[in-house]
């Protein structure tokens, strides 16, 4: 079985300790790519570090909605050099969030549309961070033709995982499909695994029975699991088929 996690932040202090068992533990459970999208500046050295350090891992670039600031220009400047010094598997994570704070809304949306643009321009898949802004970000990528990439932590409902379908981009799911009253599954048993992608988002958002605890790459299979009791599969086959997705969108 070959599994991808196409987004984990491993290069995290969380896992400074124990990062070289992390991915042992990956590699046992037929975790064979492991997909790393950027935060911002405080965190690119660290990354690529990691990925130079480990085969299976392959950054991308970009600056998170979180940490658009005051200094977002100087942040975007920072991301365009590494884009322009070497090829990277995609532009992320990018995106929305208006869950934390709403200060930067104008300065998220200049960003989210800059690094569209440049996805565009160099011919690379897109990593969208949407939390409380699924709508919002579905109304910006809908105005842009020939994009690809991925919802990451898809959390929508069935409507809006087709419309993100119907712009050509795929559905991150994560943990948040095992959560007992998210809702995820019955959305994801309505639109099909056409263009769904596995993902842990470790740190965060472990699956059960996991969850409240340190995601890793492992976890990966949890979710094929759990697809696979949702469409009464094998999970061979789940992972054949988000494996498949994965290697289609980001050209593995």
């Amino acid at each position: 079985m070959y599994l991808i996690d196409t987004h984990t932040h491993i290069y995290l202090p969380e896992f400074d300790d124990d990062l070289s068992e992390i991915m042992e533990r990956a590699g046992r459970k037929g975790i064979g790519d492991l997909l790393l999208p950027a935060i911002d500046r405080s965190t690119h050295e660290k990354m690529l570090l990691v990925e130079g350090q480990f085969k299976a891992c392959k950054a991308m670039m970009g600056l998170h909605p979180c940490s658009v600031k005051e200094d977002w220009e100087t942040e975007l400047k920072v991301v365009r050099q590494y884009l322009d010094q070497r090829r990277f598997i995609a532009i992320g994570e990018i995106g929305l969030d208006f869950y934390w704070d709403k200060t930067y809304t104008d300065q998220q949306y200049n960003a989210f549309h800059r690094q569209l643009g440049w996805a565009l321009e160099m011919g690379l898949p897109v990593s969208i961070h949407s939390r409380n802004a699924t709508e919002e970000c579905i109304g910006v990528v809908q105005q842009y033709k020939g994009l690809t990439g991925v919802f990451h932590c898809f959390s929508g409902t069935a409507e809006q995982a087709g419309k993100v379908m119907q712009a050509g981009l795929y559905l991150g799911i994560g943990g948040v499909l095992t959560f007992k009253n998210a809702g995820l599954d019955t959305v994801i048993a309505q639109v099909g695994l056409e263009k769904v992608v596995l993902e842990t988002d470790a740190p965060y958002l472990a699956p059960v029975p996991f969850r409240g605890k340190r995601n890793e790459p492992a976890y990966t299979v949890l979710i094929a699991e759990k697809l696979a009791g949702l469409f009464n599969r094998e999970v061979g086959e789940i992972a054949e088929i988000t494996t498949e997705n994965a290697r289609q969108l980001f050209k593995l």
